[in-house]
């Protein structure tokens, strides 16, 4: 699968992607640092990659409609520590890869990892 780690992901996430068999770029390491969420979704669009972010605003389905791109994971949870945050996110793309095609919301509760699937 082609992925795009947003910004404000652990670019250490592109190592456990790739042994993983993914194709993984990362906002940094493409030189968007800092580029508004317009310009970040263009470019993944252009290259057909799910984004996986921490950043809300990819959360309207209306704006991104389900179906319409390649994925959006959206990651939020109360104290995203990076280990954590990798180990779940390599969880879910070696388990549940299929379902990330699609739009997907984390988020934690109650010191529970919950996800959302938008169809």
């Amino acid at each position: 699968m082609k992925v795009k780690l947003d910004e404000n992901i652990p670019v250490s996430l592109v190592e456990a992607l790739t042994l993983l068999g993914h194709d993984v770029h990362t906002v940094i390491g493409q030189g968007l640092t800092g580029r508004t969420d317009r310009e970040i979704w263009k470019q993944c669009l252009l290259e057909e990659r799910l984004l996986i972010t921490q950043d809300l605003d990819f959360s309207n389905s209306r704006k991104f409609e389900p179906g319409s791109h390649a994925g959006i994971v959206l990651v939020r949870f109360q104290n995203p520590a990076r280990v954590a945050l990798i180990n779940l996110l390599s969880s879910i793309f070696r388990n549940h890869e299929s379902s990330c095609r699609q739009t997907a919301i984390l988020w934690e509760e109650n010191d529970f990892p919950n996800v959302k699937l938008q169809y």
